[in-house]
């Protein structure tokens, strides 16, 4: 795998930190991951769903964490949980094909993207997320006007209106 060395950019531009460090992370340690397998969906306009297959654990057993512009979700089976069967009977477990590891599963964020909740249901974990921008960063249209351009006192000055009436 080709690897490239970003310092030299990193001296010479300002403000665009964040995305040096993306493309920093592109080939880290989390691409070669699968585990958990995830979906990403689109639910809407602004709407967005990550699904996580979590089979075996419980609500208790997942944490969900958001620092910054990164989504965390881990998820570690209690020893207690893991030592009996699936129906609370203690009993010897002659195949194990259902994963009990822990794991760390992190989500890059977009900017003004948030969390809006949770839910577990048929060992699937569902996080919705929802992209909010605010009204002054949304496109807006400027209406242009005809004639004279406005004039702007400076302050302190007294306007008088200049119009003659005919």
């Amino acid at each position: 795998m080709r690897t490239f060395d970003l310092s030299p950019l990193y001296r010479s531009t300002v403000g665009f930190d964040r995305l040096f460090s993306l493309l920093d992370q592109v080939g880290g340690v989390d691409a070669g991951t699968t585990y958990p397998p995830y979906n990403i969906e689109r639910t809407g306009e602004n709407a967005y769903r990550i699904t996580v297959a979590v089979a075996g654990f419980t609500d208790r057993d997942l944490s969900i964490d958001v620092k910054e512009s990164t989504l965390s979700i881990r998820g570690e089976r209690k020893a207690d949980e893991s030592a009996g069967s699936a129906v609370g009977v203690a009993g010897e477990v002659l195949y194990q094909g259902i994963a009990a590891r822990a794991f760390e599963r992190r989500f890059q964020l977009a900017d003004h993207v948030e969390v809006r909740g949770a839910s577990l249901a048929n060992g699937l974990l569902h996080v919705d997320l929802v992209r909010e921008v605010p009204e002054k960063l949304k496109p807006r249209s400027i209406a242009i006007t005809s004639g004279t351009a406005p004039q702007v006192a400076a302050p302190g000055t007294k306007v008088i209106d200049a119009k003659v009436a005919a």
